[in-house]
Formats: structure tokens, C-alpha cells, sequence
């Protein structure tokens, strides 16, 4: 299998890291290599994740299972998008907007 720069990252403690996204007909979510859940509510979920920030946009989303000693999160709603960000301080400097919405400005 061949690997590229997304795949081949150093995790904080320096090993290698995993991060995988099962989506299952838009309505359940699980994910790994969590390593923070930032913000949530039944309408958006934002997490640090082993690959950058990402960030769910949904309806009815419910955080059904997290550990993150393990790095997993299982969500339940409707998904409706995601998506990615490198920015870290991105998510703090203009807390009154969306994720979204801060994202494509």
C-alpha cells in the first residue's frame, strides 16, 4: 500500500498515528484517533483529531460513546457535511460563528 504525508504523521508522543471516519447511511459516525471534542450540540460537533480539526454538521447528533484514552468517538444523527481544518487556533478567535461558517469565509 502505498503512503502518503496524510498517512504517515507523528501523533504528540511521537508514534505513528491513525485516524479513520466510518460513516453508515449518514447516521452513525465512528471515528478514531479523537484526540479532543471541542464543542457540541445536536447540530454541530467539532473535534481535534489525530489529522487536523474536524467538524460535523448535522441534525439530531448525539455523542453515543468517547474515549479518548483510546482516541474513539461513536456519534448517532444525521450527518449533513464535514469537514477538515489545520488551523488550530482557528476555532477560538471568532467564537460567534459557526465552524462552518468561520471555514469558508
Amino acid at each position: 500500500m502505498e503512503e502518503n504525508k496524510y498517512t504517515n504523521r507523528q501523533g504528540h508522543q511521537g508514534h505513528q498515528t491513525y485516524h479513520k471516519v466510518v460513516v453508515d447511511n449518514r447516521g452513525r459516525i465512528e471515528i478514531s484517533g479523537v484526540l479532543n471534542v471541542d464543542s457540541f450540540d445536536d447540530q454541530e460537533i467539532v473535534l481535534e483529531t489525530e489529522q487536523g480539526l474536524l467538524a460535523m454538521r448535522g441534525e439530531e447528533m448525539h455523542i453515543k460513546h468517547l474515549n479518548l484514552e483510546q482516541g474513539q468517538l461513536l456519534i448517532e444523527g444525521f450527518l449533513l457535511e464535514m469537514a477538515y481544518s489545520e488551523k488550530k487556533g482557528f476555532l477560538r478567535k471568532e467564537r460567534g460563528k459557526s465552524f462552518f461558517e468561520r471555514l469558508f469565509k
